[in-house]
């Protein structure tokens, strides 16, 4: 049975976290005189000088009711990358401890396991994406904390057949399943948040970058346990999200059906960006996407890649990848953008 103390970091449990101004008094209302603030103003047109919610209550509040959570169980950072990095530095030992990932994928999860000694251990998926529980199992050490699963994954953007994550959620109860949800606005399946209460060992990532389009505001979610979203607001940088990206974020969930229709309209230039593609010559492959992405296949990957690059379209070469040899990654842009690479690659 799972247990999160065993696979906390012993010292973190005992560990005494900073404690802000914002912890100490969080009304709205008074004179502030706690946080060595400028009481002025900023340089700026607008006023920054007040140090925000260092737990985002108010937009968690609203993410809460979107994604049919309560408030406690979100953690939100500075991309899906703090999180990936916290979850990390909250389970794993250095020198001791080790992660499972199934690559290709996202390559933050050893990046992050590499800072912090962490020994990665990989499993690759089958030759059509797929993830194998039994070959998975086998290959967990009795030091493993954390399996990562993508799904859509990138970059072959299919998404991980459900059943075997339920599996591993079933089996593997020594450590903390993390499935990372990145493009799930652009696949049929449903999130995994659904399940939340039901596996204490599931962590659920989700990002405002892709079908939000707010890469640029730089916020990531966490879906967990409320134990472990204390453990994670223990151990993460008090104002980890300015007020700014905050301000935004209020403003963007009012907007939902925004990003719906903008979903709508990516699902619809990846099919005809597939269907044109596929009339290609020199095209060899493409694989099926539940993301905003495509990943195809060419005789001259890296040659190709080079050309796009002279012509100003920049793309991914995912050819020296595990299981991608011969692949391009392409994202979903405009109709005119996805025109253009068309163009050129009929050209080439």
């Amino acid at each position: 049975m799972f247990q999160l103390n065993t696979i906390i970091r012993p010292h973190l449990l005992a560990m005494t976290p900073y404690s802000s101004a914002r912890d100490e008094y969080t009304g709205k209302d008074g004179v502030f005189l706690d946080a060595n603030e400028n009481p002025i103003g900023s340089a700026t047109n607008a006023d920054f000088n007040r140090y925000p919610d260092p737990y985002q209550w108010e937009v968690k509040a609203q993410i809460g009711l979107i994604k049919k959570v309560k408030p406690t169980q979100i953690f939100l950072g500075n991309g899906s990358d703090e999180a990936i990095d916290l979850l990390i530095r909250a389970c794993c030992e250095p020198q001791k401890d080790s992660i499972l990932i199934m690559p290709p994928t996202y390559g933050m999860y050893q990046v992050c396991a590499d800072i912090q000694n962490i020994e990665t251990i990989k499993v690759p998926l089958s030759n059509d994406f797929q993830l194998e529980a039994s070959r998975v199992l086998a290959q967990v050490q009795p030091n493993t904390k954390i399996i990562w699963v993508c799904s859509p994954n990138n970059p072959s953007g299919n998404s991980i057949d459900r059943h075997a994550i339920l599996h591993l959620l079933e089996s593997f109860q020594q450590g903390l399943v993390v499935i990372d949800e990145a493009y799930i606005d652009f696949a049929e399946e449903p999130s995994f948040i659904e399940m939340l209460d039901n596996y204490p060992n599931l962590v659920i990532l989700q990002t405002f970058s892709k079908a939000w389009g707010l890469a640029g505001l730089r916020l990531g979610m966490a879906f967990a346990s409320e134990s472990l979203i204390t453990i994670l607001n223990k151990i993460k940088y008090p104002y980890n999200i300015n007020v700014l990206t905050q301000q935004m974020l209020l403003e963007a969930l009012q907007n939902e059906s925004k990003k719906n229709k903008m979903v709508e309209e990516i699902l619809f230039q990846k099919l005809d960006l597939a269907q044109k593609l596929q009339k290609l010559s020199i095209v060899k492959h493409i694989y099926p996407s539940n993301a905003n992405m495509l990943l195809v296949k060419f005789d001259e990957p890296k040659a190709i890649f080079d050309y796009l690059i002279h012509q100003k379209i920049i793309t991914r070469d995912r050819s020296k990848v595990l299981l991608c040899e011969g692949c391009l990654r392409f994202s979903i842009g405009t109709a005119a953008e996805n025109e253009t690479l068309l163009a050129a690659l009929a050209q080439y």
